[in-house]
């Protein structure tokens, strides 16, 4: 079965928007690899994390920010599409 990515993001910061853009990027880069993208509002101030199926590849108060959509894509094809060339993204 394909992975899932499910991105958890806090509404009442206003990062839906954020996490559509992602979800958007993921799922053109991903076509073939990826069964789909959730987005999960959290009940938690300030969340934004990122699974790929239960594997956390990316917290935001860990990680101090927001990922890069490079460093994201690059994240997600470790787990869902290993070799896959993301070409100038990857740069």
């Amino acid at each position: 079965m394909k992975p899932v990515v499910y991105i958890t993001y806090c509404p009442k910061c206003g990062w839906l928007l954020r996490a559509t853009w992602m979800a958007q990027e993921l799922l053109t880069t991903f076509t073939e690899e990826l069964q789909g993208v959730q987005l999960q509002p959290s009940e938690i101030n300030g969340a934004y994390k990122i699974y790929v199926n239960d594997t956390l590849i990316w917290d935001r108060k860990r990680e101090q920010g927001f990922p890069d959509i490079k460093v994201l894509k690059r994240l997600v094809r470790d787990i869902a599409a290993p070799g896959k060339p993301l070409g100038h993204s990857e740069g």
